[in-house]
C-alpha cells in the first residue's frame, strides 16, 4: 500500500520556502504559547509512558466526551487519543477498508479519503457539493451512491473546505442511509465549536452505533503543534483495532501533548477560548465578506462554521493565479481550489490572528486581481 501525495499537501510543500509575507488561508485559530499552560503543568511530571493507558490519558478522554456533548451517550472507554484527527481518520481507513470495498465521500471535502482509497484499492464514489447550491450536500444523491456493498461513508462537519454545516436532522438522515446497508459513518469534526450561525450539530458517535467522530485541538484551539486528536466510537472492537494499528505506526501518544490538551479542554478554559476564537473569526469573516463584495472577480457562499471557505474566481484559473500571487512582488499565500478538485475557486481563511497579516494580504490580492490580464 503506497500512499501518494494529494494536491493540497503538494502545494503546501512547494510554498514553504521562502515563507510568504501574508496568508489568506490560515485554517486554525490564533495559537496559544506554552506559557499559557505552565501554571497548570506539574514540573515533576514524568515524560515516561509506562503505566498509562494505550487509549490515552483517562482525564483527557473524559474531556473529549464532554466537549463533544456526549456525556451519557459515550464514555472514556469509547475514545482513543491520536496524533491529530488525521491519524484518527487514517486508522479508520486502514482498519475498516480493504481492496474492493466501497467508500462514499463528498467533494469538495477533506482529500485524505480519496488518497487512502487509492492506496488501499477501495472503490470510491464522490458525491458533489455544488457552489450554485450553496455547497449543500445532496442527501438524495448520497443515498443513491450508497449500495449494499458500501463499507464506509466519510464526511466532514463543518465541511472542510466550504464551512457548510450538516444540521442534526441531516445527520439523522445520513445515519439512516448508512444503517440501511450496515456501513460505518466517519465524520471529521475538527472545526466543531466554531459555528457562525446556529448551534453545534451533534457528534455522529452519539447519533449512530457505527458512527465515528474524529476531532482534535488543532483548529478551534490553535494547538496544531501538539498533535493531539481523537476518535470516538461506541464499538469496542473498532477502538481496539485502531489501538492495534497505531501500535505499528506512532505506537503511543506524547504525554506532554496529552496533558496540555487536557488542560485546554477543561471547561473553565475551553469556553473562553472558543468564545475568543468565534469573536476573532466572526470579525475577520465580516472583513472578508466586505472584501469579496468589493471585488468583481470574486464571489462566495460565506462559511457557516469553521475558519475557511471557497471563493469563486471569475474569468481565471485558480492554480496559476495562486502561484503568481505567491511570487514577488506579492508574496501572499492562498490555496488554489485544485487542492479540492475546484479549479475555479480559491481557499480563503479567517484564522491565524495578527500573524496572518490579513489586511496586507487582501491589499496584495486586490492588486494582483487588478493587474491580471483580462
Amino acid at each position: 500500500m503506497k500512499i501518494t501525495i494529494h494536491k493540497l499537501f503538494e502545494y503546501l510543500l512547494e510554498t514553504a520556502d521562502p515563507p510568504p509575507e501574508a496568508f489568506l488561508g490560515f485554517s486554525l485559530s490564533t495559537p496559544p504559547v506554552l506559557g499559557d499552560f505552565l501554571a497548570d503543568l506539574d514540573p515533576g511530571l514524568s515524560l515516561d509512558w509506562n503505566g498509562q493507558s494505550f487509549q490515552g490519558l483517562p482525564a483527557l478522554r473524559e474531556r473529549v466526551i464532554d466537549q463533544a456533548g456526549l456525556g451519557g451517550l459515550c464514555a472514556a472507554k469509547d475514545v482513543l487519543i491520536t496524533a491529530g484527527a488525521a491519524e484518527a481518520n487514517y486508522l479508520c481507513f486502514r482498519q475498516l477498508l480493504q481492496a474492493g470495498d466501497h467508500l462514499v465521500t463528498e467533494t469538495p471535502g477533506w482529500p485524505q479519503a480519496a488518497v487512502m482509497a487509492k492506496a488501499i484499492g477501495t472503490r470510491l464514489t464522490c458525491v458533489p457539493r455544488r457552489a450554485e447550491a450553496g455547497w449543500d450536500l445532496d442527501l438524495d444523491a448520497l443515498s443513491a451512491a450508497v449500495t449494499p456493498d458500501t463499507r464506509m461513508i466519510f464526511l466532514s462537519n463543518p465541511n472542510n473546505p466550504t464551512g457548510r454545516l450538516l444540521p442534526a436532522e441531516s445527520l439523522q438522515a445520513i445515519a439512516a442511509i448508512a444503517d440501511r446497508v450496515g456501513a460505518w459513518l466517519v465524520v471529521d469534526e475538527v472545526y466543531a465549536g466554531l459555528e457562525w450561525s446556529g448551534p453545534r450539530p451533534p457528534s455522529i458517535a452519539g447519533v449512530y452505533d457505527r458512527g465515528i467522530s474524529t476531532g482534535s485541538v488543532s483548529k478551534a484551539l490553535g494547538l496544531q503543534g501538539i498533535r493531539t486528536g481523537w476518535m470516538i466510537c461506541r464499538d469496542p472492537g473498532l477502538i481496539m483495532d485502531a489501538v492495534i494499528a497505531r501500535e505499528n505506526s506512532s505506537e503511543i501518544m506524547n504525554i506532554l501533548g496529552e496533558h496540555i490538551a487536557e488542560i485546554a479542554l477543561r471547561p473553565e478554559r475551553l469556553g473562553p477560548a472558543l468564545s475568543r476564537a468565534r469573536q476573532d473569526g466572526a470579525r475577520t469573516l465580516a472583513r472578508l465578506n466586505d472584501f469579496i463584495e468589493s471585488e468583481p472577480r470574486l464571489s462566495w457562499t460565506a462559511p457557516e462554521a469553521g475558519l475557511i471557505g471557497l471563493a469563486r474566481l471569475h474569468g481565471l484559473a485558480a492554480e496559476p493565479f495562486a502561484k503568481h500571487l505567491l511570487a514577488d512582488p506579492y508574496r501572499t499565500f492562498l490555496l488554489p481550489g485544485t487542492a479540492y478538485d475546484q479549479p475555479a475557486h480559491i481557499r480563503l481563511g479567517v484564522g491565524g490572528g495578527a500573524a496572518a497579516n490579513l489586511d496586507e494580504g487582501l491589499r496584495r490580492l486586490s492588486a494582483c486581481l487588478t493587474a491580471w490580464p483580462g
